[in-house]
């Protein structure tokens, strides 16, 4: 059986940029423990905007300009690049909160193979639930799982309550 961790935007940005949060500060070094722990296969996801994103549909609703690609924003957090730094893992730059390229590589990634899916990062009521949702819908028989204590949401409330969606869609919260 496989199994695979995906890390969804642990960036500079959102951990103590201008989208950072002292829970998501929080959440560094389980995370860290988690990745450092994981024995399979790893897919980070990165935000990823350009010079025009307060332009795009998404920067008129937050006009808050982050993870420009190619910033320090953008980046991954410190600590998460040296938890990955032993670790091959595959980068996947998203232009929206979902990723609908990461269903194709992680089918390609089991080939013929049983797997299940372990969801960290931020911010749990945008990017990781949208990711969730997308992994659910493309395997909805597969057991995907949310670590709870390696993700922050926007505020604590906001967290618990994708928590709650994330279970009532049959996603396991641990």
């Amino acid at each position: 059986m496989k199994h695979f961790l995906i890390v969804v935007d642990i960036q500079n940005d959102f951990v103590d940029g201008t989208l950072g949060t002292k829970e998501a500060e929080g959440i560094i070094a389980p995370a860290c423990r988690k990745i450092k722990n994981f024995d399979g296969e790893i897919f980070v996801t990165y935000d990823t905007h350009f010079d025009d994103y307060l332009t795009t549909a998404e920067g008129v609703k937050l006009p808050v300009t982050h993870c420009i690609k190619g910033t320090d924003g953008w980046q991954l957090n410190g600590d998460i690049q040296n938890a990955l730094k032993d670790k091959n893992y595959t980068a996947v730059e998203k232009l929206t909160f979902g990723s609908v390229e990461l269903p194709e590589l992680i089918k390609e990634a089991a080939g013929e193979e049983d797997f299940d899916i372990t969801i960290i990062g931020l911010c749990t009521d945008i990017c990781v639930v949208s990711n969730a949702l997308i992994l659910k819908a493309n395997f909805y028989d597969k057991n995907i799982i949310v670590d709870k204590n390696c993700c922050a949401g926007v505020t604590v409330d906001s967290h618990n309550a994708a928590l709650t969606t994330m279970q009532m869609c049959q996603i396991e919260v641990v």
